[in-house]
């Protein structure tokens, strides 16, 4: 069964008047083009809908049962229209971004915030997650867009935004590094280090920069969490390595943040979505903010 938008219309325009003359009015059609509305209708459901005579039209028994339920069907039709005029528009839609934790709970609620003013009707689906998952949900398409970290090679994505993120070693205030303004790779291979979990962007750029310096350090543990790092630091446990950009570095009064003197201290990061994929408008609109915040 084919359903025309407009034979739906012209149907509930005659029921509402009862004429064919009132409804071609309202319609702005002439008689005969709704006439042939109304037939096709007819055709379509196989009854016919009204009893017509030369003095006015009524509903039969099959029109008077149709008429609710097609006046529903049009109604949630043109709503569904109007969304998806929206959609086309980026004045509604929803956000699908994977995100590194460090962003995350860095420029991202902010970034919400701002996006949420400029059009009250988007949403947000966030995956906070390491830079090996984000990628996994660009790929699979589980989300639109990724802010990824360390090095990509992957003809799989394309890459809106490429910067970096400068590590630096948190300790605490008592600690013998506190007096140095700056903290050298020597400096870092002297002491026992508290260094994220393997398969971490971070820790692939720490373990590069130990492994070209021939250098091995001493790893006292390895937390998946910033959090959990910055809190086994707290308790003397070692030193840490962190982008500068993460907030767990600033939230702790009793450490100190030092940068590391070492051009191979910094973690690439990067705004990917699949390739050949379109981005909805609203995600487009997004991803342009994203941008301005992190040049």
């Amino acid at each position: 069964m084919d359903l025309n938008l407009r034979d739906i219309r012209a149907f509930i325009a005659v029921a509402q008047t009862g004429s064919f003359t009132r409804a071609a009015a309202r319609l702005h059609l002439s008689q005969p083009a709704l006439t042939v509305q109304i037939r096709r209708l007819e055709e379509t459901v196989g009854m016919r809908l009204f009893d017509r005579n030369s003095r006015n039209v009524a509903l039969t028994p099959t029109g008077r049962e149709l008429l609710p339920l097609l006046q529903k069907s049009l109604h949630d039709m043109e709503h569904v229209l109007i969304d998806a005029r929206a959609l086309g528009e980026g004045s509604s839609g929803t956000v699908r971004i994977a995100c590194l934790p460090t962003f995350a709970a860095s420029v991202l609620p902010e970034l919400v915030q701002n996006m949420k003013k400029a059009v009250p009707r988007v949403s947000f689906h966030v995956r906070d997650v390491v830079a090996s998952m984000v990628n996994t949900l660009v790929r699979n398409e589980e989300v639109d867009i990724g802010l990824t970290g360390g090095e990509l090679d992957d003809s799989a994505f394309e890459v809106l935004h490429a910067g970096i993120d400068r590590l630096v070693a948190v300790f605490p205030k008592r600690h013998a590094l506190a007096r140095r303004r700056r903290i050298t790779l020597a400096d870092l291979a002297a002491v026992p280090l508290v260094l994220t979990a393997p398969g971490t962007s971070v820790r692939a750029v720490v373990d590069s920069a130990f492994a070209n310096a021939r250098c091995a350090p001493e790893i006292a543990c390895e937390p998946t969490y910033m959090m959990s790092a910055v809190a086994m630091v707290r308790a003397g446990l070692g030193v840490t390595i962190l982008p500068a950009s993460a907030r767990e570095v600033r939230a702790e009064p009793e450490l100190v943040v030092r940068p590391v003197d070492d051009p191979a201290f910094t973690r690439p990061i990067a705004l990917i979505r699949k390739r050949g994929r379109t981005l909805p408008p609203v995600t487009e609109t997004f991803v342009a903010m994203l941008i301005g915040k992190l040049d």
